[in-house]
């Protein structure tokens, strides 16, 4: 099969459509499958509804995404750097499922494994919970959460072979690992493409039978909140 594409608009053609779930990596603006984004953006898909722990910000991630109203739904655990994402929000311009961080990545997680649901106490007691089924286990109450079966899954890597073989750097790893797997399509950027039998078995982040189809490409390194330490008097 072949898996490495020229560019991040041939490795979308014939598998992005309007109206798709998309599943998307990234944690804060760490590891966001930029080109992947971009070429979404350029091809006018309309009412899509991602999947992704955050997104972005105003002018890059998810964001540029939602300045062209592409995005219908967000299913997301953190967006609080996104201005034109709350203008939307509270307009009523935008669906919003909020999700417990660790909830979002575990229903990624199932679904990439083919669990349709699973039960947890996160949530338990608040809004998150209205409207799911509630379970009593040995005494506690836990809710229902649903796997995310998503129609496409995008993400991130840092390296990978021409089998799909990928390796992710740090933060990156956080939800483009459980993003690749529940979708039914896989699409991934990376830095660098190596040749098969150069990387280490034992290094590999996710295997290539979640990947169909590769990218190469030169990626920005944003950085969201610089924080440094004040100098120290000498």
């Amino acid at each position: 099969m072949k898996k490495i594409y020229a560019n991040a608009t041939e490795a979308l053609d014939g598998v992005l459509t309007d109206g798709m779930l998309i599943a998307a990596g990234g944690f804060g603006l760490c590891g966001i499958p930029e080109l992947l984004l971009e070429a979404i953006k350029d091809s006018g898909a309309q009412d899509l509804t991602f999947a992704s722990n955050n997104a972005g910000v105003d002018d890059f991630g998810i964001g540029i995404l939602l300045q062209t109203k592409q995005v219908k739904k967000m299913i997301s655990s953190y967006v609080g750097e996104n201005a034109e994402f709350m203008r939307q929000y509270l307009a009523g311009e935008l669906e919003l499922e909020f999700n417990p961080q660790g909830t979002l990545a575990e229903r990624m997680r199932a679904g990439g494994a083919g669990i349709p649901g699973f039960y947890t106490k996160t949530g338990v007691g608040t809004v998150i919970a209205d409207g799911k089924e509630h379970k009593d286990f040995n005494g506690e109450t836990y809710i229902m959460e649903e796997g995310i079966f998503a129609d496409l899954a995008i993400v991130k890597a840092w390296k990978a072979d021409d089998t799909g073989n990928l390796i992710f750097r740090k933060t990156a790893r956080n939800f483009n690992v459980p993003a690749a797997t529940c979708g039914k399509i896989c699409v991934a950027e990376v830095e660098e493409i190596v040749p098969r039998g150069s990387l280490d078995p034992d290094q590999i982040h996710l295997p290539g039978i979640y990947v169909h189809r590769i990218i190469q490409g030169d990626h920005e390194k944003r950085i969201e909140q610089r924080t440094t330490r004040k100098k120290e008097e000498a």
